[in-house]
């Protein structure tokens, strides 16, 4: 499975219906496991970043439900795949 971390910002539409936020996120959540991604963490944060989800599927299950999530509306994403030590350390040994 690979690990994506989505850096999410408010759009104008998404500050104005900020109430609504927690559910939007459980509606996201359950549409995104629907699909094979496993949400990992979701946080809100100050700073640069408004919000922080940290999700693992396939690559194309993964992308599908960020973009969804982006084409809402309410957010910008910018997403990074991720990986773990070990998958580093893989990547490493592989070097000549």
């Amino acid at each position: 499975m690979a690990t994506f971390i989505s850096l999410l910002n408010w759009t104008d539409q998404g500050i104005r219906n900020v109430k609504d936020s927690p559910d939007r996120y459980e509606a996201f959540r359950t549409a995104a496991e629907k699909m094979g991604v496993k949400v990992k963490g979701f946080y809100y944060t100050m700073g640069h970043y408004d919000m922080v989800l940290i999700a693992e599927g396939s690559d194309e299950a993964a992308m599908t439900a960020l973009l969804k999530l982006g084409s809402l509306g309410n957010l910008r994403t910018e997403t990074l795949r991720s990986f773990s030590v070990e998958e580093m350390r893989k990547f490493i040994g592989k070097m000549a």
